[in-house]
């Protein structure tokens, strides 16, 4: 991203066109200062276009009222859709600047939006009289949706409450951001150092080599380092034969934003549960995650927990059985310790050998990185029609070592645009997550075409090796897939109607992981990157079989993370001293969680849920595969994973419409029924 900008750069943001194929932003050309003056400008746009909703004197109505209030802010989309991106994924100090600089901006900026008592009146006046104006299904819903962001932005409330919610929202923001900063520093600079070779015993060569790099770069020559980031520190947890050095790192991981320095996030965390408490209560619910669910297809928390209990009582009897097996592996080494929590991967992984003789070192050298991308691809063509041309020398660059594609439908138009982030950088926060730079719109009665983007965290390439995928790796990037082909093929006229309930956005994901396995497709990418021959079929036996073991361990520290989210968010008073890690660990305590699994994010490092993004929400995860799992059944119930008349249905029930329809309804059309848990439980091998 550019410097700061000097008097002779024209902003890309303040021009009519950008004039770069499909009109995909210049990223080289935008400075910081272009994207700071975007965002003020744009704010003083937004303002303009409301008070000339306010002040026309014509009756309001669904045009003049609800369609000018969802086009309103063009100019702020553009900036936000352009920097939201590279500020997860190219942070630098003066992005993390701007967002705090910004951050009280936005919240007023938008409290000011839904706390004007005249701009509500008049879209209550149009939802109140909505049955004169003929709306279709997908303006209905819109006209809904715009009431209930309202309602729910505190339009009702008197004018203390306003001030009271105006401040509330300032803070929550500015903790949200705070939490994250803190999380990004934490994870990439809490570094574990190795000085002698023999420490890493175990180690796979691309991880020894990628460790010396990243301690010769931090000016630690001759010595080995690992970071909190995934593909540095996993596998010392999987492949280290040293336990005190798979310890140093377990707990360095899990206590990121809990080590009592400059970024703990233990504070921030227990106002963030504070605040939202109090926001809850100003909005007139009991807790939180009752505000929260009200507009999710779990509606309430106790839906919620009835889902999470179905499945936590098979999952602790599993990772029971697990622990067994750990226990008689730690046995043949000749020791009589009882395993840790940091002992848990390894000998996990020692345990699904001895019973399946899976060597993952040797099924990750068919999983080259770009073979893998073509499997991705090859069930997008099989299932909808699509293909794929690679545009990277053609298209702006936000990131050297991204990948950029025009992805064409069946009907030979250009569907999307597609760009593949898969390394990580010092810049770029943990995970892996589906972006983009520009959401499906209209112009006119003309489709504009998304611009979707897949970031992960992904193993690079080593000196002698290309970049080799685990199997985790390879679902995180089918899964990742699966929310650009939603995105792709998304096709509403208002940008309100565009999303999804929280806790169906993760269907199209989920359910894209099934096909990454399956024979058919592994004949097409899994090919060993010395000699090309394709994945010998007893290793893909292999891993069918071995695909459910140490499901007990993983369900558990999931749904552990779940529980502990909706039991912050469904207090209904927050104790001043709450200590946030002590309830985490009191609360799974009195579930009987196994000693050895903590969730698989601890409260100081649970960005998904202090982050604002999966607040009261990270059940979603297990609420949408109850919903994959079942609809996966619809193609194998055909007896063909590619059966063209299920694959029609789910693109037109469940990919397209947005969210003009509730989740519920959406996969009724799709399935012809309700979903049912059984293919889940099957799935994780926790039915009886």
């Amino acid at each position: 991203m550019g410097g700061t900008g000097m008097a002779q750069n024209v902003n890309p943001f303040l021009q009519e066109k950008y004039g770069t194929p499909y009109e995909i932003a210049p990223f080289e050309k935008i400075s910081i200062d272009n994207y700071r003056e975007a965002f003020l400008k744009g704010m003083e746009e937004q303002k303009q276009e409301i008070n000339a909703i306010v002040r026309n004197r014509a009756m309001p109505d669904f045009e003049n009222t609800i369609v000018a209030l969802d086009r309103s802010g063009e100019l702020l989309t553009k900036a936000g859709n352009t920097f939201g991106p590279i500020s997860n994924s190219n942070s630098t100090e003066e992005t993390r600047a701007l967002e705090k600089e910004l951050s009280p901006l936005f919240s007023a900026h938008y409290d000011d939006i839904y706390l004007n008592p005249l701009l509500f009146a008049k879209v209550k006046e149009v939802y109140d009289n909505q049955k004169k104006y003929g709306l279709d299904k997908e303006q209905t819903k819109l006209l809904e949706n715009i009431y209930k962001r309202f309602v729910r932005g505190g339009a009702g409330l008197n004018d203390e409450q306003k001030a009271e919610l105006r401040k509330l929202n300032a803070e929550l923001s500015m903790l949200e951001l705070t939490f994250e900063q803190n999380l990004l520093h934490e994870t990439n600079n809490t570094f574990v150092v190795v000085d002698k070779l023999e420490e890493l015993k175990g180690l796979p060569e691309a991880n020894i080599a990628a460790a010396a790099k990243m301690a010769e770069e931090n000016g630690q020559k001759g010595k080995w380092m690992f970071n909190m980031q995934r593909p540095s520190c996993n596998p010392v947890l999987q492949y280290a034969e040293n336990r005190d050095l798979r310890r140093r790192v377990y707990e360095a991981y899990y206590n990121r934003g809990n080590q009592n320095n400059a970024y703990d996030n233990k504070e921030i965390s227990r106002k963030l549960v504070t605040l939202r408490l109090q926001k809850a209560k100003l909005m007139g619910y009991e807790d939180y995650a009752s505000l929260a669910l009200d507009t999710r297809m779990a509606k309430t928390p106790e839906n919620v927990y009835n889902l999470l209990n179905q499945v936590w009582t098979p999952a602790v009897e599993k990772a029971k059985e697990e622990l067994e097996d750990i226990r008689a592996e730690i046995k043949k080494d000749g020791y009589s310790f009882e395993p840790e929590g940091w002992d848990y991967m390894y000998y996990l992984d020692r345990a699904k050998q001895a019973k399946y003789a899976i060597d993952e070192d040797q099924v990750s050298e068919y999983l080259e990185i770009n073979n893998v991308l073509k499997g991705i691809f090859y069930v997008a063509n099989k299932l909808y029609g699509l293909t794929f041309k690679e545009c990277t020398d053609q298209f702006p660059v936000y990131e050297k070592s991204a990948q950029s594609w025009e992805v064409i439908d069946k009907d030979g138009k250009v569907l999307a645009l597609f760009y593949s982030d898969y390394y990580p950088r010092a810049g770029k926060r943990a995970g892996a997550w589906c972006t983009g730079f520009r959401e499906q719109t209209y112009n006119g009665n003309e489709r504009v075409a998304p611009v979707v983007v897949n970031v992960c965290n992904m193993t690079v390439a080593s000196k002698d090796k290309p970049a080799l995928q685990n199997i985790d790796n390879v679902t995180t990037m089918f899964h990742e897939f699966g929310h650009a082909l939603h995105s792709f093929m998304c096709d509403v006229h208002y940008e309100g109607v565009a999303n999804v309930e929280r806790d169906f956005v993760e269907l199209p994901s989920q359910i894209n992981e099934h096909w990454a396995f399956e024979p058919e497709v592994l004949k097409v990418y899994a090919k060993h990157y010395k000699t090309g021959e394709v994945i010998p079929m007893e290793l893909v036996k292999k891993i069918e079989e071995s695909a459910k073991y140490g499901q007990g361990f993983a369900t558990v520290e999931y749904l552990a993370a779940s529980l502990t989210d909706m039991d912050l968010h469904v207090l209904k008073e927050v104790p001043a001293n709450l200590n946030v890690m002590e309830f985490e660990s009191e609360k799974l305590k009195e579930r009987g969680i196994p000693s050895q699994i903590y969730p698989r994010y601890r409260v100081t490092n649970f960005s998904h849920t202090m982050g604002g993004g999966y607040t009261a929400g990270y059940y979603s995860y297990m609420w949408a595969e109850v919903l994959d799992a079942d609809a996966f059944q619809a193609f194998k119930e055909t007896g063909d994973i590619f059966n063209q008349e299920v694959a029609d249905k789910f693109r037109t029930y469940i990919l397209t419409p947005g969210g003009i329809d509730d989740g519920m309804t959406m996969y009724k059309n799709f399935r012809g029924r309700e979903p049912q848990i059984n293919a889940l439980l099957k799935n994780r091998g926790l039915l009886k």
